[in-house]
């Protein structure tokens, strides 16, 4: 029969053993939540041979001369050379109803046909040739800058149409076919498409006025007349914000330290209506900005489905200038999150040697196409790849995994949440991180100091709780001023 010291120590393993087991489950239960907060993955487009996105110079754009028939009409008769209707034979074949001169909208009566039954007419008043399908319809022409041949539209877009030049004796298209190698000759004739040789223009359907308007986040509640306390507001916004524990830990900390029972809902409401009320101040505060800017997108879940936060970070100076949510990974989120850069610097005009460092995905060059349009000049370097490949990659990927490393740190926060119910929370928890990360949070980097010091926020106020509260107080100030 086996003696107590024999049993303790059976006992003593089994504990061990069970010990061993629940840290190897909490390893998996760890893993797996993480990946379940991972969008599936697809092919790994570093393996791919694709190749990279270029940019064409704007195309010439002629504009369509309009004219008013009735005006023309008064000028002859001024000019004493009167213009009568068109005087048909009866054997002629009539002009339809429903036809109009192309380019002074003449009606039928002053229109012959000019070729019979064959489709073209002429405007007796202004003496327009046209079909009926004519380029007068236009209120532009888009035509090539190297051949000046008129585009072709090939493709149309969500985001913008796409317009090639068609002309087999375009210098453009002659200079690049020369410059084929006899490799890439060959691929040309059996995949013509993996090759760039003709001037391409993609017109954009968004209009940089479109773009400006940021959107303020609904509040759900008023902060000015909340049952809470200030300091308790502050202490709730520390907790959940500040070191990302997810609003049931908040209410169950708030009543364990302090005993004051509050919902999970309203820890969430009063967060919401804090990033609803420091959005503002995060854009427009008048940032000292360093020449080291980079960008990047991370993935988060908004109603069950995939959104995306595009991050565009000071890396030396540590600030947050844009964070920008939606739901599609596309060019137009590319434009607005790099104009929300761009608009910090409007006060003091863009540098000219303004250089923004982001990944390989395209939707970044295309902002920068769309911009320059509009006289927003800057350059985009693109570090692509997980392993330095050339130089460029050599010199700037440290920016790119400063840029990785926020969207990590951001992540961490999110977890808790489980992602968001709609994307004005998914936009007033974002808002929050940022304006903690900018103006409360120290950075080593930065020897323990916050990246943006306010003095009325941080002069004599010694606990974090305390700094929130004359954080929400400046922001409030920032966004009536704004209205």
């Amino acid at each position: 029969m086996p003696n107590l010291l024999q049993i303790i120590m059976y006992l003593v393993n089994k504990i061990k053993w069970q010990n061993n087991l629940i840290q190897l489950l909490n390893d998996y239960i760890t893993w797996l939540e993480e990946a379940g907060d991972r969008p599936p993955k697809g092919t790994d487009i570093t393996n791919l041979d694709y190749k990279k996105l270029t940019l064409d110079d704007p195309p010439k754009v002629v504009t369509i001369e309009r004219a008013d028939y009735k005006n023309l009409l008064k000028q002859a008769v001024e000019a004493g050379k009167p213009i009568k209707p068109v005087r048909r034979h009866k054997s002629s074949s009539k002009v339809p109803e429903h036809i109009r001169c192309a380019k002074c909208n003449a009606p039928k009566d002053y229109l012959y046909k000019n070729n019979g039954n064959l489709g073209q007419y002429q405007c007796k008043i202004c003496a327009t040739l046209f079909i009926e399908k004519n380029r007068y319809s236009k209120d532009v022409i888009l035509k090539c800058p190297h051949c000046e041949k008129c585009l072709e539209k090939i493709k149309q877009r969500s985001e913008f149409d796409i317009y090639k030049c068609k002309n087999d004796t375009c210098p453009y298209y002659l200079q690049a076919l020369n410059q084929l190698s006899e490799e890439q000759k060959e691929l040309y004739n059996v995949a013509p498409y993996y090759l760039k040789l003709r001037y391409v223009y993609r017109q954009f359907h968004l209009k940089l006025e479109d773009i400006k308007s940021y959107g303020l986040i609904d509040s759900p509640v008023d902060l000015n007349r909340i049952h809470a306390s200030p300091r308790l507001l502050g202490e709730i916004l520390t907790y959940h914000v500040n070191y990302g524990l997810p609003a049931p830990k908040v209410a169950a900390l708030i009543y364990d330290i302090h005993g004051v029972k509050i919902g999970r809902q309203t820890i969430l409401n009063y967060a919401a209506a804090a990033g609803a009320q420091l959005q503002t101040l995060t854009q427009h505060y008048p940032y000292d900005l360093s020449d080291q800017i980079c960008g990047d997108e991370t993935y988060i879940r908004v109603g069950k489905k995939w959104h995306y936060i595009c991050y565009f970070f000071d890396a030396k100076n540590k600030i947050i200038l844009s964070q920008r949510v939606s739901d599609k990974r596309n060019t137009e989120l590319a434009i607005r999150a790099i104009h929300d850069v761009l608009d910090h610097y409007i006060a003091s005009e863009i540098p000219e040697d303004l250089n923004l460092i982001v990944d390989g995905n395209p939707i970044y060059k295309l902002a920068q196409h769309f911009l320059a349009q509009h006289d927003l000049n800057f350059d985009i370097t693109q570090v692509i790849g997980l392993t330095n490949q050339d130089e460029i990659s050599r010199q700037y990927r440290p920016l790119k995994q400063i840029i990785e490393r926020l969207n990590r740190t951001y992540k961490g926060n999110y977890r808790g949440t489980h992602g968001f119910k709609s994307q004005n929370g998914a936009r007033a928890h974002v808002a929050c991180f940022t304006a903690c990360f900018n103006f409360l949070r120290p950075h080593q980097s930065l020897d323990g100091e916050v990246p943006v010091r306010i003095p009325f926020v941080h002069d004599d106020a010694k606990t974090m709780p305390d700094k929130w509260i004359r954080l929400l107080t400046f922001g409030n100030d920032v966004l009536q001023y704004q209205d």
